[in-house]
């Protein structure tokens, strides 16, 4: 892993703003995600100052990801129909210039979801999150893993990450105990959260819709991804501060993430 040296790339400071920004905004964010977590994805939207609406039908997805501010595009529960609609929104969104994230959730052995998550990264997103197997079975290297769960490290997929930048146009994060974010050129770790985030349904699902909230505060998609893992690792550890196991972790995390103002993000973010 890189150094604990501050990152040269992104600074607190610029992380402070983006969330600013992102309040004052309140930015409309499209999300295509899966059945088991909608509910949880749009409350942390919600509590972050976005606002979410989870337009997935085909004949409106396309037309509502061009007046969107963003879009999330989740393959956790790809049936035909939402596929269809992903497609619609996908050439929306790049009509329109609408910034999107891409989470290929558990793909390698699942050959639909796979298949599906490669055309779509062919597509043009904004960002591709997801956890090390998942990024690795997209960059053609692994199979995956088991499941959503990742069976390798941020460091294995490190390379992958690079060159999956380099090859889709995206910026990639790679979640793990420190989350990866890359460029393709630049690399920046972000430090900290809490595991109970694995331990709650939707905790990663959630971190994409935060990606494409983030990605409506500025021309740079490196610097709204850094500010999204940040803000997310922050309100993750305070909420387990107080948490007595998964089940009173998950609403003191949406408290968390409304309550965190800018001036905390920039003092408590750990980036390298």
């Amino acid at each position: 892993m890189e150094s604990m040296a501050p990152s040269r790339f992104v600074t607190p400071g610029e992380l402070a703003d983006a969330l600013g920004a992102l309040r004052a905004s309140s930015p409309l964010v499209q999300c295509l995600t899966n059945t088991v977590v909608t509910n949880f994805t749009a409350n942390v939207l919600l509590a972050v100052g976005g606002s979410p609406a989870m337009v997935d039908v085909p004949g409106e997805a396309g037309d509502f990801a061009a007046v969107a501010a963003s879009l999330l595009v989740n393959l956790g529960t790809p049936n035909t129909e939402q596929a269809a609609a992903m497609r619609e929104a996908v050439t929306g969104a790049g009509a329109a210039s609408t910034p999107w994230v891409l989470d290929p959730v558990a793909i390698g052995s699942l050959r639909v979801r796979t298949a599906l998550a490669r055309e779509l990264a062919a597509a043009g997103p904004s960002v591709i999150r997801g956890n090390a197997s998942e990024i690795l079975a997209l960059a053609g290297v692994s199979g995956g893993g088991r499941g959503v769960e990742s069976t390798d490290s941020v460091a294995a997929a490190a390379d992958a990450a690079r060159e999956l930048a380099r090859s889709s146009g995206a910026v990639v994060a790679v979640s793990g105990e420190a989350d990866l974010v890359t460029d393709g050129v630049r690399i920046v770790y972000v430090h900290g959260g809490s595991a109970l985030l694995t331990r709650i349904t939707g905790g990663g699902c959630a971190l994409g819709a935060v990606c494409a909230a983030f990605l409506s505060t500025g021309p740079d998609p490196l610097v709204a991804t850094v500010a999204a893992h940040a803000f997310y690792s922050a309100a993750a550890e305070r909420a387990a501060e107080h948490a007595a196991g998964p089940g009173t972790f998950a609403p003191l995390f949406l408290d968390a993430l409304a309550a965190i103002s800018p001036a905390e993000l920039r003092a408590a973010a750990v980036l390298s």
